[in-house]
């Protein structure tokens, strides 16, 4: 007989319920979204009470997820930019330099005096004073050579290394080349997404395109200018010893060394050795903070490795000046005054609160590996995201209008029951992407309009079967129950081939595909769900009201 236990009908409603809930703010869209932004920015440790009032214009009991609107429908930033990979050779040759020189220099009755040379960007040259040692040099340096850490230079050595007489010549490997591109556009690509989370954009999208190329696209502000400056700063922090300080912009540095102009002291600039002490890698936390004078500076925090080279080299160095510098530019040269053996430290300089913020936001981000080169740059307008908006609403509304009408006509009372059923699916399916999270698209709209022709396509073939069953059942419902049972095959076929389909777009393909094979595979779950249970408690509580004697389908 025609029956739905209770629990079932309560768990129905329930489902339909929740869906309500979780839709119910996209209802309220911009008063929900500056609440959940000021939430954000009270959570970063921004409080005011003008962030308070915000935060309070939606009640903390319901749910506050919203689908966020896609780049071509809210308008903001497109751009694609490279990663300079070959800054990273020339970094790691500048690191490499310390080690090689000490341990050369240990065997100096062999090799003698080790001085280094002028050469081009990414390779080191290293002279001895002894012909004789040449074959020691050659062996000690291959010493310092790890394998490759990747599968395809598995067996291959980092550096190579040549002697040509007194001249040693060290550089990356091809292999240890590749290797390093990789880690350095992955790492680039990291970062990036870190510091845009940090500052609360809604759904960027970050992708790699190519070897050597990022992609990002940042819904919701005013330029890309704006992104642009928060991930176009490098903020490459290191520590590196003062040699001597000079108010000549044009003095020459030793081997070794390099000449950066002070921030605070203008026309001051500090002779300083190339290779760093410490760097920002090695920084493990950086807070906005006062210094004793009550002023804004930045505290930051090492790791373990590098506490231990701030602290060997503080203990060692006491009374020596020693540069902070940020990007290029002389931030502070503080006196040593003593060890620091717990690899904590104070950045001050003349910062206001917001500046403090912002350094601590990038130092805690971590430094980009590389220089980025912007491309590409696209501010999208939001007036042409309304445009699309719009567009997207009339297609909906018309291709909703015209479902109901056709089922209405066609099916009658029961028509009208799928068109509730219609309404209830398109709630559900703005819950399901409030609850992930998920951001709508153009093509997503595409998606959701074709769903609500699929979502109809269940209850045709259930319709379709009960008026077969009429002619040979003993009585309505049986026909109804009938109708459901055998129908439910051939929906469940029509549907999974549809969200396999659904599935390979969203694994193989990116950006809009994704958005439209999300919405397109919610929306098979939606529909399927009220097609066969929605729309059968529907006519089950209508049968059980009426008792017809026939139906009329």
């Amino acid at each position: 007989m025609l029956h739905i236990p209770l629990w079932r009908r309560i768990l129905i409603w329930a489902v339909c319920l929740a869906g309500l809930l979780l839709a119910l703010p996209n209802a309220f869209y911009e008063r929900v979204e500056r609440s959940n932004d000021a939430e954000a920015a009270i959570a970063r440790g921004l409080t005011t009470d003008e962030l308070e009032a915000e935060a309070a214009l939606w009640p903390s009991f319901l749910p506050d997820g919203l689908v966020n609107l896609g780049l071509d429908l809210r308008g903001g930033a497109h751009l694609l930019a490279e990663v300079q990979v070959e800054e990273v050779y020339a970094a790691r040759m500048e690191a490499l330099w310390p080690e090689l020189r000490d341990t050369l220099a240990a065997e100096r009755e062999t090799v003698g005096f080790v001085t280094r040379e002028e050469a081009p960007e990414g390779e080191l040259r290293i002279r001895i004073s002894e012909a004789a040692g040449a074959e020691r040099a050659l062996e000690l340096a291959r010493g310092l050579a790890t394998p490759v850490t990747t599968l395809t230079g598995a067996g291959a050595s980092d550096l190579q290394i040549s002697m040509n007489g007194t001249l040693l010549t060290v550089q990356l490997s091809e292999a240890e080349k590749a290797a390093s591109d990789d880690r350095t556009v992955r790492q680039a690509l990291e970062i990036v997404r870190r510091r845009i989370d940090e500052v609360g954009t809604r759904e960027p999208t970050i992708i790699r395109q190519g070897q050597d190329r990022i992609l990002v696209q940042v819904p919701g502000v005013g330029s890309a200018q704006e992104v642009k400056d928060i991930i176009g700063t490098t903020a490459q922090l290191t520590f590196q010893p003062v040699l001597t300080r000079t108010t000549d912009a044009n003095a020459v540095a030793p081997a070794g060394a390099e000449v950066l102009p002070s921030l605070e002291e203008e026309g001051v600039y500090y002779v300083l050795e190339s290779a760093p002490v410490v760097t920002g890698e090695e920084l493990v936390d950086a807070q906005p903070s006062f210094d004793q004078n009550g002023l804004p500076a930045v505290s930051f925090r090492f790791n373990p490795a590098g506490a231990r080279a701030f602290g060997t080299y503080t203990a060692e160095n006491v009374g020596a000046l020693f540069a902070i510098v940020l990007d290029d530019e002389v931030i502070s040269a503080p006196q040593i005054r003593q060890a620091i053996p717990g690899g904590s430290g104070i950045i001050m300089g003349s910062f206001t609160v917001e500046e403090s913020t912002n350094l601590a936001v990038l130092l805690r981000a971590g430094a980009l590996p590389a220089e980025l080169t912007f491309l590409e740059e696209r501010t999208i307008g939001p007036e042409l995201g309304q445009d699309s908006i719009d567009a997207g609403k009339l297609a909906a509304i018309v291709g909703g209008v015209a479902v109901i009408a056709v089922m209405a006509l066609s099916y009658g009372l029961f028509g009208w029951f799928a068109n509730i059923a219609l309404g209830i699916n398109m709630i559900l399916l703005f819950g399901a992407l409030s609850m992930l999270g998920g951001t709508l698209t153009l093509p997503g709209i595409a998606g959701i309009v074709l769903t609500m022709g699929m979502a109809v396509d269940a209850n045709v073939l259930v319709y379709e079967r009960i008026r077969e069953e009429m002619r040979t059942a003993k009585g309505p419902a049986r026909a109804i129950e009938l109708g459901y049972e055998r129908a439910l095959s051939a929906i469940i076929d029509a549907n999974i081939t549809t969200l396999i389909t659904a599935g390979i777009l969203f694994f193989l393909g990116s950006g809009p595909v994704r958005g439209f094979a999300i919405t397109l595979g919610l929306g098979i779950l939606t529909s399927v769900f009220t097609a066969l249970f929605v729309t059968r408690v529907l006519v089950v509580m209508w049968y059980d009201r009426r008792r017809p004697k026939t139906l009329r389908i």
